[in-house]
């Protein structure tokens, strides 16, 4: 279940709980909702707690490249090799 099912739970839960006035024999909504939104309620934390460790992350190491100081080359004809 994702967090928008533990979200639907808790307000099905507040629905039936604060918000409906029915009497059915044998079943108290009441304590049906409480159960639905405390069901709902550890889904979220149970969700978030997962969603937490998934998101942490070691970053990427990145190889380090040393260049080598740059050379000035003489254009002179006897720098590149032919004239020595």
């Amino acid at each position: 279940m994702g967090l928008g099912g533990c979200i639907i739970l808790i307000a099905v839960g507040a629905i039936l709980t604060f918000a409906t006035d029915w009497h059915m024999n044998g079943v108290n909504l009441t304590v049906v909702g409480v159960i639905l939104m405390a069901v709902g309620l550890i889904g979220v934390a149970t969700f978030s707690g997962i969603a937490r460790r998934r998101r942490v992350m070691v970053p990427p190491t990145t190889p380090v490249v040393e260049e080598e100081p740059h050379h000035h080359h003489r254009v002179d004809g006897y720098s590149d090799g032919y004239g020595v």
